[in-house]
């Protein structure tokens, strides 16, 4: 994984001298094209046969996380909906637009992890 450094100030500390941190560089964007050719390269499916089963899985699982269901697909890990909400001073005086921030909470699974321990690091050039 390749990186940069850039300099920063602690939030925490504004006055004090700024520091170097390691950011990650993004190389680039992978589409559903070359996931799928990727794929299909690996497996006995056509690249048309994958790019619908993720098609099909991008469509299907926002239906179940707004159902209350988290989805687990296995050894990649476990999707699921929280929000947060303004608190009111009795239940009577809450209503849905109380709710706010609806975010996905994506849990990798373990295999997930070990798999990102194996990362190796680049730092690029200026």
């Amino acid at each position: 994984m390749k990186y940069k450094l850039i300099q920063k100030p602690n939030p925490l500390e504004p006055e004090a001298d700024r520091k170097w941190y390691a950011s990650p560089v993004k190389t680039g964007t992978i589409n559903n094209y070359q996931l799928s050719k990727q794929i299909a390269g690996h497996s006995s499916l056509t690249r048309g046969d994958v790019v619908n089963v993720i098609e099909n899985i991008i469509d299907e699982i926002p239906k179940y996380l707004m159902e209350g269901y988290s989805v687990n697909l296995e050894n990649f890990g476990t999707m699921r909906l929280s929000f947060s909400s303004k608190g009111v001073e009795s239940p009577e005086k809450f209503t849905q637009e109380h709710i706010k921030s609806v975010r996905l909470v994506f849990t990798p699974s373990p295999e997930f992890k070990r798999s990102l321990k194996k990362a190796s690091f680049e730092k690029i050039k200026d």
